[in-house]
């Protein structure tokens, strides 16, 4: 299998869970907005990271840009302000690393 389709499905994969992440803890904060702006916010952020990780590189500086620029895309998708924004990233953060731990160690399915 080519690099191009390998990274296509890894792409798409990490965005199917991204959304779901979203969608499942913006929930837990008590938007009831659908998984379709979970997932246009998990758009959003892949293509904010990639353009500011293009531009400034994979630093520190690249994650801070990257963030303030998704936490403003949070703010306008969800209707919420920055308080909520910064909490609901967090969580966001955190649930996508347990799962980015977890899901590598499970049982191969193929």
């Amino acid at each position: 299998m080519s690099n191009t389709i390998i990274s296509v499905e890894i792409f798409v994969i990490g965005l199917i869970i991204s959304t779901i992440i979203i969608y499942i803890v913006t929930r837990l904060f008590g938007d009831k907005k659908g998984i379709k702006t979970a997932f246009v916010a998990a758009i959003f952020g892949a293509l904010i990271y990639s353009i500011v990780g293009f531009i400034l590189g994979n630093g520190f500086l690249a994650a801070i840009a990257g963030g303030i620029v998704w936490l403003l895309t949070l703010r306008a998708l969800y209707d919420i302000g920055w308080l909520r924004a910064i909490l609901i990233a967090i969580f966001i953060w955190i649930v996508a690393t347990v799962v980015g731990v977890l899901l590598p160690t499970t049982p191969r399915l193929l």
